[in-house]
């Protein structure tokens, strides 16, 4: 994914030093080839080299240029959709899979962190979920239980979260989640997988994937992979038209991170459980010692249904300073895009209706750190011919029965986006645009992506996404067209960074 393709900058990104790589030059062979360097691809590559595999990765942009390094970083095994709710649509058997797979993830993390000494701010810490005032404590009851019955025994009941300012009232405490910088680790994680004889090339896009005995990756500028295997680990996949993208829904999510004197607030990973709910943890400020960044995140909508950035800013804003009255300037703002399975978890294994040498990870639901780990974990043993207790659950090709009222919406909801064909857009002429400023408009029958450069230069695209066919909307906070059917992301000249699209918007 292209690392200048959207406006703002994650704390992530302002104090990472990543290591760039170079373009794919000549025709290769290796036995397994991911496209893809954010968590999912970059674990799944380096477990493989430490094995012995001949590795290649592929990414159209930087590592961990895209989702990775627009997370929040939790490292939790207090699950966003709720273990009761698991419990439901996945059996008590399930529930405990969930539990015990990205509690795997966690300790795995801290193995490598240790094991190749690599400086990314690693720490263990509480997590601690509340509701919000005035709603009612079931949830909390609820959940207590049926983390229990996942084998959670260590979750507990407690008097209130360690906010001194703001009374949550009674939280589950859950011992033992971690944080980290995430792109800090990529790049130990990546200096690892080099040193064990892996390759990786940036600023490579992947345009052909092709699976079955003569495996190969072609890319945009000339030179193709041949492999045994290929890993499709790009937040979405891009590899297919319809077979996991009717599963799982796009949402744009918003963080801002809040300078707070040192030692102001007690080090932990927080969450409340509204919908959509906010999370928060803390990182150091390495600019100021004096001070740490609260990192606050929620706000989310469904990706390209609103336009509305900056309100949203503003709410995270006022609902950090209520909880947290020491919150001083805000020194980062920036989104992300977690994909939301219609079934609370990701998708791992091989991909439907595909040949059984080509392998997909996705929908985060979230919790991209611990379920991109999950996917290293898990990918591996698949590529590696051994059996994984989780390998059903996480299956691609999964039916969840439980979850079909959620399915049926969600793809109602994209259907509805089919009538943009025929409203008038967003402005009549291009005379409207100021410098730095896109909207959709119609012209004739078409309807039209335009953006007015920061140079006055009006550039015309075509604003239907070639993914499905839906019609792009403006994202002012990114500048950035969203597709608001499967969240395909361009840039504002048109240039395709996040799939399932994988082909950029056609010039007019």
């Amino acid at each position: 994914m292209r690392d200048d393709a959207q406006a703002t900058t994650s704390l992530w990104m302002a104090t990472a030093n990543t290591p760039s790589q170079s373009r794919l030059k000549e025709n290769i062979r290796t036995d397994v080839c991911i496209i893809g360097a954010g968590i999912a691809g970059m674990t799944t590559a380096y477990l493989l080299a430490r094995e012995g595999r001949s590795v290649v990765v592929l990414d159209d942009g930087v590592i961990g240029g895209g989702m990775t390094g627009r997370t929040t970083a939790h490292l939790s095994n207090a699950f966003d959709d709720r273990y009761f709710e698991m419990e439901k649509l996945h059996g008590e058997d399930g529930s405990r899979l969930i539990a015990q797979s990205h509690t795997a993830a966690i300790d795995l993390v801290e193995q490598i962190v240790h094991e190749e000494q690599i400086d990314c701010g690693h720490e263990r810490l509480d997590g601690f979920l509340f509701v919000p005032p005035g709603e009612s404590m079931d949830v909390l009851g609820d959940e207590l239980k049926a983390s229990h019955r996942a084998g959670l025994v260590d979750v507990e009941m407690v008097r209130r979260a360690p906010i001194e300012a703001f009374d949550t009232g009674p939280a589950l405490l859950f011992p033992r989640q971690a944080q980290f910088h995430p792109l800090d680790y990529l790049t130990g994680m990546t200096r690892a997988f080099i040193h064990a004889g892996g390759r990786i090339f940036t600023e490579t896009h992947a345009t052909k994937i092709t699976g079955g005995s003569s495996a190969s990756v072609d890319t945009a500028h000339g030179p193709s992979v041949a492999c045994d295997a290929i890993v499709v680990a790009t937040n979405t996949p891009v590899n297919d038209r319809v077979a996991i993208h009717t599963k799982q829904a796009p949402y744009v999510t918003y963080v801002i991170g809040v300078r707070v004197p040192k030692g102001s607030v007690t080090t932990a990973l927080y969450w409340d459980t509204p919908d959509p709910y906010h999370y928060v943890r803390l990182q150091s400020d390495k600019s100021n010692p004096s001070y740490d960044i609260l990192i606050v995140g929620g706000e989310d909508h469904k990706t390209g249904q609103a336009n509305d950035g900056d309100a949203r800013f503003a709410k995270l804003d006022q609902w950090a300073r209520e909880r947290f009255p020491q919150s001083r300037e805000v020194e980062f703002r920036w989104s992300g895009q977690v994909m939301e399975p219609v079934d609370g978890i990701a998708f791992i294994g091989r991909n439907p209706l595909d040949d059984d040498n080509v392998f997909v990870a996705t929908g985060d639901s979230g919790q991209g750190m611990t379920h991109g780990t999950i996917a290293g974990m898990l990918l591996t043993d698949l590529l590696q011919g051994r059996k994984n207790a989780w390998a059903d659950l996480y299956s691609p090709s999964r039916v969840t029965l439980g979850a079909f009222t959620d399915y049926a919406s969600e793809n109602l909801n994209v259907a509805g986006q089919f009538t943009d064909y025929v409203t008038s857009g967003d402005i009549k002429s291009v005379d409207e645009l100021t410098p730095g400023q896109g909207a959709i408009m119609r012209e004739g029958l078409s309807k039209l992506a335009v953006y007015r450069d920061e140079g006055g230069t009006v550039h015309k695209l075509s604003a239907v996404c070639p993914h499905l066919g839906c019609i792009v909307a403006r994202n002012s906070t990114e500048k950035t067209w969203d597709c608001p059917c499967h969240g395909s992301k361009y840039r504002a000249d048109g240039r395709v960074y996040q799939g399932p699209a994988n082909s950029d918007l056609s010039s007019e």
